[in-house]
């Protein structure tokens, strides 16, 4: 069976997955979003298979696990209608056959030179971010204590820097590097959050300032580890951080 048919395969089977989520009672729903997320690390090892081995490889199966896991808990958060759930089903079953593709080249180019990598990588840094939106907005929206929060942040953005920076790695073996920039800049993130518990900001307002500390953070830290961290790409990446900031700043309900 080509790689092709493979891809429709496992995102027709998760999108069908995610409709039949819909018809569970709700103390089950969590249960099925989870077990769904399981699922989609088998169906992409199926889908991916001539690539991966028993080594850092397999790291190409996390941005699909999260991205189930984040649009699954998401989706509580949405008017439970018609309206809310096809176009959700075809934006998740759409963005699945897109990370087969990406996935795919990622695990191709950890083995030879192939020229669409410059472009997966572009691919994957965009759906990094709307995976971390969609982990933030849901951490935030449980309104958990600042230590449970602060935890779970901790571990979604260790999960995403890593596999962010592994795109620009593709190491088959144990990275030192790549563990500690995870650990400093998850640290760093939740430091931030730990903030943001006490900022009186909307949950969407947090989830994207987060989020775009990711765009900053990784993006830095990827251009370094492809030698083209130049003034310029600094000044940036900085910039787009402040703005965020200020912007964040005049959003918040001061009053409240």
């Amino acid at each position: 069976m080509s790689k092709r048919k493979r891809f429709l395969i496992t995102s027709f089977l998760l999108t069908l997955g995610f409709a039949v989520i819909q018809f569970l009672e709700q103390k089950y729903k969590f249960i099925g979003i989870a077990s769904l997320g399981i699922l989609t690390l088998p169906l992409f090892y199926w889908s991916l298979y001539e690539g991966l081995g028993f080594n850092f490889t397999l790291v190409s199966l996390v941005l699909p696990f999260l991205f189930t896991i984040g649009v699954g808990f998401f989706w509580f958060l949405l008017p439970a209608n018609i309206f809310t759930q096809v176009p959700i089903l075809l934006f998740y079953g759409l963005v699945v056959y897109s990370l087969c593709l990406t996935q795919n080249i990622f695990t191709v180019a950890a083995i030879r030179t192939i020229a669409l990598l410059r472009a997966a990588r572009g691919v994957g840094f965009v759906l990094t971010l709307l995976v971390s939106f969609l982990l933030f907005n849901t951490i935030l929206s449980l309104k958990l204590f600042v230590w449970w929060e602060a935890l779970l942040v901790f571990s979604a953005s260790f999960l995403i820097f890593f596999q962010g920076l592994w795109q620009v790695l593709l190491n088959f073996s144990f990275d030192k590097d790549l563990v500690v920039y995870s650990l400093f800049l998850s640290f760093f993130l939740t430091q931030i959050s730990v903030l943001l518990f006490f900022w009186p900001t909307t949950v969407v307002v947090g989830s994207l300032f987060l989020t775009s500390l990711v765009y900053v953070l990784l993006g830095l830290v990827q251009a370094k580890l492809e030698s083209r961290l130049f003034p310029q790409t600094i000044r940036e990446y900085l910039l787009v951080g402040f703005f965020v900031l200020i912007s964040m700043f005049f959003a918040t309900s001061w009053g409240r």
